[in-house]
């Protein structure tokens, strides 16, 4: 991690930047080194979009792999929502939703912010609103089904994040 300075009207602060190393050399293939775990994962994946629309599931996904700055996963799921017929626009909004709404439904607009919610959990939990938002837009099987497809793709995020994915080398 590294600081930087930034001086404000005789104010001086630090802020710490995050920076992420690109390993030189490779690090351990997940799903074959712990295949059962990765399986597991797998069934967890497939189990968790049962029942949500597939354009709902990529979005969710996108969303989640900004916010955990995942290139493996943003490039996986940009190219799989393009080849199911997403609009390039749409793409292009999903990081700055808040200020694009209109791309985007209102159920669309709820399943976003509890993936903001869930992915950033650490912040504020997620919040009452946020929560009930999405219950007036998913039943309680959807929504659980949701909440299982935001943890599942943060727990995508952070095994490619661990071993070093490189974006591009999807082998799907």
């Amino acid at each position: 991690m590294t600081t930087t300075e930034i001086k404000t009207n005789d104010r001086t602060t630090t802020e710490a930047t995050t920076v992420r190393p690109n390993p030189a050399t490779p690090r351990l293939d997940f799903a074959k080194t712990a295949p059962k775990v990765f399986r597991a994962v797998i069934g967890l994946d497939a189990a968790a979009r049962e029942g949500l629309d597939p354009t709902l599931v990529e979005l969710v996904q996108i969303r989640a792999s900004h916010l955990n700055r995942c290139a493996y996963c943003l490039h996986m799921h940009t190219t799989d929502a393009r080849k199911a017929g997403e609009s390039e626009d749409r793409l292009h909004m999903v990081a700055v939703w808040q200020e694009a709404d209109h791309f985007f439904t209102d159920r669309e607009r709820s399943a976003l912010a509890l993936t903001d919610a869930v992915t950033r959990i650490g912040d504020a939990g997620v919040p009452d609103e946020v929560y009930a938002r999405a219950a007036a837009h998913f039943d309680e099987e959807e929504l659980a089904h949701l909440l299982a497809l935001i943890f599942t793709i943060n727990t995508w995020n952070r095994i490619a994040l661990s071993t070093a994915k490189r974006a591009g080398t999807d082998e799907r």
